[in-house]
């Protein structure tokens, strides 16, 4: 017991360390500028429209749309990097835009392989209304059925990776002899056909994951090459062909080491003499090195593997960008082959318990188990400080609260396995089985005196001379007791001693927690790490809200000029907001002209903008309530610093949009 304390004293404290002095990093590509300004007003029409974003990005040829009011587009096609630089996107506009609000929808894939996307406006000359929906114009949420297909398949091939190289890991390191046994051949081809199955599945789901599309399109060649040619693509066509590799390899570990039916290694019984005990241990030293070296071969060429394929996640996952790419991508290596060797050896130990494992089999796995949660707690500590990045994150974000669980279930499988390594210990101090004799009594009479009946040797009571022998039913009754002697003495087998049946069901514990860490880490893989958010604010500039006082009315002066000379054409347009606060405000819209009298002119519009959290404009209908005076309800969800913008329109063909700023609490 104090040593699991000092285990988990150790892991909390390092987890305070790193998680205590960490700092910002990029991971999951965020928008971090455009030109034109998000929500900006610019006099004439740009040229082009150009994003910068914090990492690299993989763009397409319609990676950036632009669409007018009308909902048209005036873009010119053909997404690409401004002046070369990969964190960057840019797309041409069509000559002779005219006035009005601009929607521009972006997405793309970022260097850590997942698809990012958004939308936001601008407006040339002055905004106004537009039919483009921004949540109609963001296209990088995937179709539903497709994302559960494909976060199935990424769940599945993570399973499936850890089953094959824990099974194989298993066998060369804990049980040579389980190369032999059809359970565990069936654990190490089941690994291998589900990781090549959800890999072709992943491969083929991705192109209308990161487009949108539906599941129509998962045999779209085009959109399997366009993925191939992706930093993904390229680490998936890579693990399909490392996994023909490892089809090789599974076939020379069972063929190689399942011909193997010696015992489990040990000392042989000493003779009393001294030379014949050395040439016995001599010969037996000889007969077993071919074993050792086939052993050794298909250890280092099953460990270069095994690397390869876990470098098919690091390398196009989180460990790929941010800081310390260096130290990162080691580190998730040991990460991915730790949790294989610790959980896929777990579903191993299982079919070792029921198939003649001894404790020789439960002490080296638990010698191995040891080795790998040691490795999983380090380079997870160090994967959290990576990607939460701050106390706040680690609970105010997904991915914190996902590190979160997947700290607590990895908690309780260290629990089970305190116990699992108590039952081994038990397991390998308790004495050997003594053959149990199973005694089934008919009438007062063991299985064995029946046998004996049957034979013509009984003695006794209902001997063979009385003619019991010879009576088909009895010879019936006899056959079924040793049917059952026989059933009973399988049954046992299976089951073996309540230690090993104890340690079984301790060990099922820990793989079914595992398939829960197994689900979390998926999870994890696809979500944005919590420095994101902070590092997005720090690079706008963006300002915390003001703190929230009490609500009171705020009153807007705008003056405005039409450029007509019809009355109401130039004057000053009072805006006031009661209460200036979140949920319904009654809106009142004061038109004076130039001597501060009220003013009736043809059409007047108010709307809101929140640039922070790209929301609006808001338009907010008015109703004319007398002579320059229109009124109306704004319902502004968000607290933050608003931009209301007013439309006076004094002819047909006179307008003027004036804007200012007003603090919502």
């Amino acid at each position: 017991m104090r040593k699991a304390w000092a285990w988990l004293t150790t892991a909390g404290t390092l987890l305070l360390l790193l998680l205590g002095t960490a700092a910002p990093a990029s991971a999951h590509a965020a928008l971090l500028q455009t030109d034109p300004a998000q929500n900006s007003v610019v006099a004439s029409a740009p040229t082009s429209v150009t994003l910068t974003f914090s990492e690299a990005v993989t763009l397409d040829g319609d990676a950036v749309r632009v669409l007018d009011p009308a909902g048209k587009p005036v873009d010119t096609g053909n997404a690409a990097h401004a002046g070369g630089k990969d964190d960057t996107a840019t797309v041409g506009l069509r000559p002779g835009l005219g006035n009005g609000t601009y929607t521009v929808a972006w997405r793309a894939i970022s260097a850590d392989t997942h698809p990012v996307g958004g939308a936001f406006t601008f407006s040339v000359g002055a905004p106004s209304t537009t039919s483009v929906s921004l949540s109609q114009a963001n296209g990088a949420k995937a179709d539903e059925v497709v994302s559960a297909l494909y976060g199935s398949g990424r769940a599945v091939a993570y399973g499936a990776f850890a089953l094959l190289v824990g099974a194989a890991a298993f066998v060369l390191l804990c049980w040579p002899r389980g190369a032999a046994n059809r359970s565990v051949q069936r654990l190490l081809m089941g690994g291998w056909v589900a990781l090549l199955a959800a890999t072709v599945a992943v491969l083929l789901l991705r192109g209308p994951y990161e487009r949108g599309s539906g599941l129509g399109q998962v045999f779209d060649l085009s959109l399997v090459r366009g993925t191939l040619d992706e930093r993904l693509g390229t680490a998936l066509a890579a693990r399909l062909l490392l996994l023909a590799a490892g089809g090789v390899f599974l076939s020379l570990l069972v063929g190689r080491l399942g011909q193997e039916e010696d015992a489990e290694p040990g000392e042989a019984a000493s003779t009393g003499d001294a030379e014949e005990d050395e040439l016995r241990r001599l010969e037996r030293r000889a007969a077993e090195r071919p074993l050792r070296e086939a052993r050794l071969a298909l250890g280092a060429g099953g460990l270069v593997l095994a690397l390869a394929l876990a470098a098919t996640w690091a390398a196009a996952d989180h460990a790929a960008v941010g800081i310390q790419v260096w130290v990162a991508l080691p580190f998730d290596l040991l990460h991915l082959l730790a949790m294989a060797c610790w959980l896929g050896g777990l579903v191993t130990l299982v079919a070792a318990l029921r198939h003649g494992g001894g404790a020789a089999v439960a002490e080296r796995f638990s010698k191995v188990a040891l080795v790998s949660v040691a490795c999983l707690v380090v380079t997870g500590v160090y994967q959290a400080w990576r990607g939460v990045g701050s106390w706040d994150a680690l609970v105010d974000t997904e991915y914190g609260q996902l590190v979160l669980i997947k700290v607590g279930l990895v908690l309780v499988m260290l629990g089970t396995a305190f116990f699992s390594r108590r039952w081994t210990a038990r397991l390998r101090t308790a004495p050997a089985q003594e053959v149990e004799q199973v005694d089934v009594v008919v009438g007062g009479r063991s299985a064995e005196a029946a046998d004996a009946d049957a034979a013509g040797t009984g003695t006794g009571t209902g001997t063979a001379t009385d003619g019991t022998a010879a009576d088909p039913v009895r010879r019936e009754q006899l056959a079924r007791q040793r049917a059952a002697v026989a059933a009973a003495g399988v049954r046992k087998a299976q089951n073996g001693t309540p230690v090993q049946a104890g340690l079984r069901r301790s060990v099922l514990i820990e793989a079914a927690v595992a398939i829960g860490v197994l689900v979390v880490t998926t999870v994890l893989t696809n979500s944005p790490p919590g420095r994101v958010a902070a590092e997005v604010a720090a690079a706008s500039g963006t300002a915390a809200p003001a703190p929230k006082t009490a609500a009171k009315s705020v009153e807007l002066k705008l003056p405005y000029d039409t450029g007509g000379t019809e009355k109401g054409a130039k004057g000053t347009a009072v805006l006031t907001v009661d209460p200036a606060a979140t949920g319904s405000s009654r809106l009142t819209l004061l038109v004076t002209d130039g001597s501060g009298q009220p003013v009736d002119v043809p059409e007047t519009q108010v709307s809101f903008t929140l640039p922070d959290r790209d929301l609006g404009p808001l338009a907010v209908p008015l109703t004319k309530a007398g002579t320059g005076r229109w009124t109306g309800t704004a319902q502004l969800p968000l607290a933050g610093e608003w931009v209301a913008a007013v439309v006076v329109r004094s002819s047909d063909i006179d307008q003027d949009t004036e804007t200012k700023q007003l603090t919502i609490g």
